[in-house]
């Protein structure tokens, strides 16, 4: 009877171990000073997180058009997909943050109506890393989206290269001056963020501030250089003139990064595998 009783404790020990998952707490709210409206985020916490009193490296991951702070547990299974790669020792535990972007293209507007950058930079990444247990030094602090959340991640890193030692952009929002100026896309995504459409066949300087493809040119080329990039875009993916543009500039101009073109279009299935596969790759950072 006491080797039944030992084998079951044992057994129940393994199997809890082996069951250990991440703790979602989802749609928390943030009172900015700079919007005017509560900023909405989930959080992932990895499943030592409450057992431990140690501090976690943290990715800010940003969700795609239309969507919001609950789209990559929704749909992208970012917790299962953690837990996964954390028990498989594919990654170390880590914090992942997930705000609203809302449909403000993680910029700040034109017209200063809704300033999301300046709220994020300044007071959102702030009180996140003092909420919970971050390691809040550029090395342990990544950046990543699909989409709309690609280009934030992009735009954000570049803008802010003191910021962030890793960006990860899936199916990035990434757009070239020509799609802009010739197609329809300014209309349908950007025209209440950036003010109207140029009518003289060019961009606008206020563009060419937040595209990641001026952006490549204008900032200082060592500190574009102090963040790894990591760039996946599927092969029937509708984004891919952007993606790839971005993949053959940062190539001219050396800037090192990984360019990934696999099997697939601008959908769920293929972020997820995507997203697996980024954070083997933010996490070489994250290790010492």
């Amino acid at each position: 009877m006491k080797k039944i009783v030992l084998l079951l404790a044992a057994s129940f020990v393994a199997v809890s171990l082996f069951a250990q998952t991440g703790k979602v707490l989802e749609s928390l709210v943030f009172e900015s000073q700079k919007v005017s409206y509560p900023v909405e985020y989930s959080v992932y916490l990895p499943p030592d997180y409450d057992i431990s009193q140690r501090s976690y490296p943290v990715l800010y991951l940003l969700h795609g058009y239309s969507d919001d702070e609950t789209g990559w547990i929704q749909f992208g299974e970012a917790n299962s997909i953690a837990d996964r790669g954390i028990e498989n020792g594919d990654f170390p535990p880590c914090i992942i943050v997930m705000p609203d972007g809302k449909v403000s293209w993680y910029v700040n507007s034109h017209n200063g109506d809704d300033p999301w950058e300046d709220m994020f930079t300044e007071e959102f990444i702030p009180h996140i890393e003092k909420e919970y247990r971050i390691r809040s030094k550029k090395e342990f602090r990544a950046i990543a989206g699909l989409s709309m959340g690609g280009n934030g991640a992009l735009l954000l890193s570049m803008r802010h290269p003191d910021l962030f030692s890793s960006c990860v952009a899936l199916s990035a929002g990434t757009f070239t001056d020509e799609e802009i100026v010739t197609g329809s896309a300014y209309e349908r995504y950007f025209g209440n963020i950036f003010g109207p459409k140029p009518t003289d066949g060019k961009v606008t300087d206020y563009w060419k501030s937040y595209s990641p493809l001026h952006l490549l040119e204008t900032v200082d080329a060592d500190k574009l250089k102090s963040i790894r990039f990591y760039i996946d875009c599927g092969d029937d993916d509708f984004l891919y003139k952007g993606n790839s543009a971005l993949h053959v500039k940062m190539r001219n101009l050396g800037i090192p990064h990984e360019y990934r073109v696999r099997d697939g279009a601008h959908r769920w299935e293929y972020w997820r595998t995507g997203l697996y596969d980024g954070l083997k790759f933010i996490s070489e950072k994250f290790h010492r």
